[in-house]
């Protein structure tokens, strides 16, 4: 492989129409349902590949253990997470670092955005919120 387009026709040769077809339960989809899943295929692919190439989680673990360290008491600390691994990281960073006294409040629920800010910014569909409060 040479180029994105290689690994992009790498994928499709892995995901073929049968496996699809398959997981979807259906004798047979069309051609568009496909597309959308070699899709989703190829966008997965391409992230993970950014998340290993770019150290991504060991600098988010990295920030997560030198937060408190960091912050002011009374100081407040907000995340976006745009993936499960993501929101996995900091939602167990949160909860042990208000286990050991760092964190007074976190946030007990995720807060995701609303239908409409997701209509008007289709990117927004997955992100999640979280906070925590400084002891």
């Amino acid at each position: 492989m040479e180029t994105t387009a290689d690994l992009r026709n790498l994928i499709e040769e892995a995901l073929p129409k049968s496996l699809v077809e398959k997981k979807s339960g259906e004798g047979s989809i069309s051609e568009t349902a496909y597309k959308e899943a070699l899709k989703k295929a190829d966008a997965r692919v391409f992230q993970a590949l950014r998340i290993d190439i770019n150290g991504e989680y060991e600098a988010l673990e990295a920030l997560l253990i030198a937060l408190p360290d960091v912050m002011k008491p009374g100081g407040r600390i907000v995340f976006l997470t745009f993936h499960s691994g993501e929101d996995r990281l900091v939602k167990r960073a949160f909860k042990e670092g208000k286990k050991a006294g760092y964190y007074s409040e976190i946030a007990e629920d995720v807060i995701r955005p609303s239908a409409e800010e997701c209509r008007r910014n289709p990117r927004a569909r997955s992100t999640k919120l979280r906070w925590a409060i400084r002891d």
